[in-house]
């Protein structure tokens, strides 16, 4: 069941993220069967990330908080808040995913 996961970096975290950041894709690459998808949220120029978006497939809530809680980002820090809620995938890579045309 598909969950989202958005977090929202500290102000001031752009060290941080670098420092974090080979620790945190290796935690991604180790888990990207969870990954539906996940990728940072960036300024309109594209220089400099505020947080993440995580598209997670796991069966509860409380996994979400698990998987989350363990990123090295989270571990270390750098986010100030993180906001779960389920998602429900209606149309994925331009495809509708409910059945519905």
């Amino acid at each position: 069941m598909p969950w989202m996961i958005e977090t929202f970096d500290t102000a001031g975290g752009a060290d941080l993220r670098l420092q974090l950041r080979p620790a945190h894709l290796d935690y991604l690459q180790a888990n990207r069967s969870l990954l539906l998808a996940c990728g940072a949220k960036l300024s309109d120029d594209g220089t400099a990330a505020s947080g993440g978006l995580y598209l997670l497939n796991v069966e509860s809530r409380a996994e979400a908080e698990a998987f989350i809680a363990r990123d090295p980002f989270h571990e270390g820090g750098l986010f100030e808040r993180v906001f779960i809620t389920r998602w429900r995938k209606a149309f994925f890579d331009g495809q509708n995913t409910l059945g519905e045309e």
